[in-house]
Parts: C-alpha cells; sequence; structure tokens
C-alpha cells in the first residue's frame, strides 16, 4: 500500500501543491497539528514526511523511520570537475585573516547565516557564542553567478529540474547534474535535492544538496518529484 503522507498543519504553497500532486495520484495525505504527539493508528501505517526540519525529525524519531538525508560534507570530497571551486571541511577557530574573503556555511544548518565574509571580524559577529570546535565549510569564493537550479535526483537520474534565481542555459545545466549524479551515484542518497549554479567563467558547478522530505520544489513540478519525496523517507522493519 502507498505510504500515507504527513505534512505540518500550517502549509505554504508549494507543500499544497504536493498534496495535490499525491491525492490527485490516490494517496492519502495527514496534516498534523500536535505533530509529537504519537498517534498509534499511524505507528502502523506505512508513512512518508514532508515538512521543515523540526517536523520531519521529531517523526522519524516518534514512528521508527529513517529520513534519507545527504552526507553534509559530501560537497568537501567532490572532485573538482564538479564544483569548480575549493571546498574545504574546518573548524571555526581555525579561520585565519589571510584566509577571506571567502565563503562560509555551517555544517549544521542555521547556526549562523552562510555567505561570503570580507573579513575575521564579519565571522566573529556572525558567530558569536559558537565555540571554536564548530566544523564549517569554507569555499573559495566564485563572482558573477548568473543563475540557480534546483534538480531533484532518484536512484542517480533527474526527475526535474529548474531556475529559482537568474536565467542561463537549462538544458546544458541538465546535461551537467546528470553526469555528475551518474559519477558519483554511490555517494549520493537514493533521493536527493542538488542545487546547481552557472558562472560564465565556470560554467555550472555543484552548490549543495538537500533532502528531498524537507526541501521546498523552487519552481520544479510536484508531481515530477513526487517520488523523490516519498522515498525519502524509509519505514523502518514496516
Amino acid at each position: 500500500m502507498a505510504p500515507i503522507l504527513l505534512i505540518p498543519e500550517k502549509t505554504d504553497v508549494e507543500v499544497e501543491q504536493v498534496v495535490t500532486a499525491y491525492t490527485n495520484r490516490g494517496g492519502r495525505v495527514k496534516r498534523l497539528g500536535k505533530y509529537w504527539v504519537k498517534d498509534e493508528e499511524l505507528a502502523a501505517e506505512q508513512i512518508a514526511i514532508y515538512g521543515n526540519q523540526a517536523f520531519a525529525l521529531v517523526l522519524a524519531q516518534i514512528y521508527g523511520l529513517e529520513l534519507l538525508s545527504p552526507d553534509d560534507t559530501l560537497i568537501t570530497r567532490l572532485e573538482h570537475t564538479w564544483t569548480k571551486r575549493t571546498v574545504e571541511l574546518k573548524q571555526l577557530g581555525n579561520i585565519k585573516e589571510t584566509d577571506f574573503p571567502v565563503f562560509i556555511k555551517p555544517v549544521i544548518p542555521k547556526m549562523f547565516l552562510a555567505g561570503v565574509f570580507q573579513n575575521i571580524t564579519d565571522l566573529k559577529k556572525a558567530t558569536e557564542g559558537l565555540p571554536n570546535t564548530e566544523e564549517i565549510l569554507v569555499s573559495t569564493v566564485i563572482d558573477n553567478i548568473q543563475a540557480e537550479a534546483r534538480c531533484y535526483l532518484l536512484n542517480g537520474e533527474v526527475q526535474d529540474i529548474a531556475f529559482y534565481e537568474g536565467s542561463a542555459d537549462l538544458s546544458a545545466g541538465k546535461v551537467f547534474v546528470a553526469a555528475f549524479a551518474t559519477a558519483n551515484k554511490e555517494q549520493l542518497p537514493a533521493a536527493v535535492v542538488a542545487d546547481i549554479a552557472y558562472a560564465p567563467q565556470t560554467g555550472w558547478f555543484v552548490l549543495e544538496f538537500n533532502a528531498c522530505w524537507g526541501a521546498g520544489l523552487n519552481s520544479c513540478n510536484a508531481e515530477n518529484v513526487l517520488n523523490c519525496i516519498l522515498a525519502a523517507t524509509f519505514n523502518v522493519g514496516r
């Protein structure tokens, strides 16, 4: 039986697009308010989740589910062919004044606002209160990015791709991300979102990865990516 899709009670336009796509397919959807309270009827069901991180992680723990998520440090191990820049895993305390300007983002999402930092003073302001051992991703800066696109991948194949900022040759972007997915299939979850970008001096390159159970559609078609969302929740022992 197809899983019941659990979504937050409060949603947005994109979540509702997913709901419509799934119900049109004959799928069942349940909106949860007090999602932290276990529902014994749900405990016997096959479940899929689509929602924010807190919502998804709590439900996964309550109902014994495994969420497919990309390794937050995977970007540091990819070949330059795909990243077009140097991306390193470091600790906050190891950043030096000579490293700037540099793009920095936290390994643990939302610990601080990611972005290009011009000097160590700005970084210290943004990361105030965090320990020197906090892990961060440090990347050389690519200027003049003209476009960014979201791509949903399932078992190494592109399900949909769409711009969420700027414009470029999207067909070339699809060819790039398809080649990337084929070459790196063993390192990727079965279902994953890959964000890519285009700059004239580099061509297309991989920006970052996101989990299908929590990523926004960013102009992708809900019907096209629905299988990615459903596959991102694994029902352990069911």
